[in-house]
Parts: structure tokens; sequence; C-alpha cells
């Protein structure tokens, strides 16, 4: 085996980045550098998982284009639809009890399930990151206080949360942005102390490096130091936990509806509402009503929870050294047979 031929496996991955041409600025964004860093089964699942999300999004946000009806309609071109129609070529996943368009309900269900997921992350980052933020930088009584009611909030229900919530925010009236607040809210509330235990834990930490005292030496301030030193190196985990809490946020306005606190069917299609009127059908053997709200849930918050846990799994760096290993002794293995053949056929 030649000396090119050393380097060549050894040094393939280690050029710079600003070498490895005009498309190296693509390769550095933060779900590509994870996609190429993964191999194996966490590819799959991290794949999957895009694929899924993609399709979600994509879907809430073209509803207006891609749904064949309102959320609300009962009367086509032909006349009223009818209630609990089978699947046809009318419509695609049949018809539900109140006479509404499954697949109408479906994606017009993945635009409101976005809002939510919008509205409630956006909401816990921005609440739970300030307060980790001072909470870990300051300390003193203020962390106590903090970390204790932190530790109060998390200790509630969720869904039980939203169900009070829902009332006190919405007054009792599924109006279609009472109810998105409504759910949002109470997943915002719950999903802070989370953010807030991670976000302190790593100020904690940062605040005690030497690039941070040599700040401090140099007279910088105490917002300075904050944002520009401190926060940076707080949140690179924030992505992991993002993903897990917005299939949670899917999964707790779909249970707040399916309980009867969600969203009027007039006001905006919600996939929980949908699922608990469609039980009474199941045992009828009208299975359609029920299978495609149930299975949008399914789908969106298995999405979005397999690229969480991907990126969870690309996050440690124990993981990462495994595949690089295994790839680095694959490629040795595989030129050393080549070199050893080569050696033979010399001999002979």
């Amino acid at each position: 085996m030649t000396a090119p031929e050393i380097t060549g496996v050894g040094t393939a991955g280690a050029a710079p980045e600003h070498l490895r041409g005009r498309g190296a600025w693509f390769k550095r964004l933060p779900v590509v550098h994870q996609l190429r860093q993964s191999v194996g089964l966490q590819r799959g699942m991290l794949v999957a998982g895009l694929v899924l999300t993609v399709a979600f999004v994509v879907l809430a946000a073209g509803a207006r284009w891609i749904a064949p009806y309102g959320w609300a309609q009962l009367r086509g071109p032909d006349g009223m639809f009818g209630a609990q129609q089978p699947p046809s070529a009318d419509h695609w996943f049949g018809t539900t009890v109140g006479g509404y368009d499954v697949l109408s309900r479906v994606v017009w269900g993945a635009q409101t399930a976005l809002f939510v997921v919008v509205v409630a992350v956006l909401s816990s980052i921005v609440v739970g990151v300030v307060l980790g933020l001072l909470s870990g930088y300051f300390g003193g009584w203020v962390d106590r206080l903090l970390v204790l009611v932190a530790d109060a909030v998390y200790a509630f229900p969720s869904l039980l949360l939203a169900i009070l919530l829902a009332i006190v925010i919405s007054g009792g009236q599924s109006s279609m942005w009472g109810g998105i607040f409504a759910a949002a809210l109470s997943i915002t509330v719950v999903f802070v102390p989370q953010y807030f235990r991670v976000v302190r834990a790593e100020v904690v930490r940062v605040k005690g490096e030497a690039f941070v005292d040599s700040a401090r030496v140099l007279g910088t301030g105490h917002w300075r130091i904050m944002t520009r030193h401190v926060l940076r190196n707080s949140i690179r985990t924030l992505p992991l936990i993002v993903t897990l809490n917005a299939s949670e946020a899917i999964l707790t306005l779909a249970g707040l509806g399916f309980l009867g606190f969600g969203i009027e069917p007039t006001a905006a299609a919600e996939w929980g509402y949908d699922l608990q009127r469609a039980v009474a059908d199941v045992t009828s053997g009208i299975w359609w009503t029920a299978l495609f709200p149930g299975l949008a849930i399914v789908v969106a918050a298995m999405g979005m929870t397999l690229v969480g846990e991907s990126l969870n799994d690309l996050a440690d760096p124990r993981l990462r050294s495994r595949s690089r290993s295994k790839q680095v002794s694959g490629k040795v293995a595989a030129t050393s047979v080549v070199a050893d053949d080569q050696q033979k056929g010399d001999v002979a």
C-alpha cells in the first residue's frame, strides 16, 4: 500500500470546510450537518422524520390549495355531501357524521396543529431562555425562587392545565384562536421549565469559563457578556428539545379536542375533535371517520419525534465516534485486502 493510499483513507474527511468547494456553506447548515454525520439506523430515522415533518408543514401551509373543500363546508356543486358517506371519487376519505369532507378536515387540521406548535414552542423558548439566563448568571435568591417555581409548575399535568386554561381563556366558547391560544398557553407553561433547566445549567457552566472572566476583567458589562458570550454558548441543545416538544404540543391539542375542550368544527378543523366524534362510528363499522384523523395525529407526532431522537443520538459524541470508527475501520480493512492481493500477485 503506497503513501498516497494511506493518506486518502485517513484524511478524506479532515479537509477544512473552506477548501471543500463552493457548496461548503450548505454542508454547515444545522440539519444538513447532522444528516451528513449520521449513518445506518440513525440516518434512516432522521430521514424518515424529516420527510414526515416536511410533509406535515407543506400540508399545513398549502391547506388552502390542497383541501378540496372548506373545513366547515357541507355542500358542493351537486348538493349536500351527506353524512357518513364511504370513500369515493368525490370524497376520497369519505364524510363525517356531521356531513363534512374527511380529507378537507384532515388537511385543515394540519394548519390548526401547526399554529399551536409555532405559538407554543416560540413562547416557551423566549420565556424559558430569558429566565434561565437571568437565573443562572446572577444566582442568589432570584435563582432559588425561579427554580422552586419551575419545579412546582412542572409537577402539574399538562392536559389538566390545558383544560383549565381553555375554560379560563375562551370562557367556554371554542373559537378558533381561543382554542389555539388556550392550548398553546397551557403547553407554554408546561414547557418553560424544561428550557429553563437546560439553559440555566449551561449558563452556570459557561459563566465560569476563562473567556467570560477575561471579558469581566476588560470591563465588559453584564448585558454584553450575557448576550454575546454566555447565551451563544448555552443554547446549542435547544433544537433537540424543540422537536420533542413540538410532537408533545400536537398530542396535547388532540387530547384537548378529544375531551371536548377543543375547537368547534364551524370555527376550525381539529383532529382531536374529529376523532372524538368518530368514536361512536367505529362500533357501527364506519372506520374512515376515525382512521384518517387518528393517522394524521400519529404521523405528525412520529415525524417530529424521530427527528428529535435522531438529533439527540447525534449530539452524543460517543455515538458519533463509534460511527466514525466503523467507517474508518471498514475503509482500512478494504484497503488492506487490496494491498495483500497486490503483494501476492507480485510474489507469484
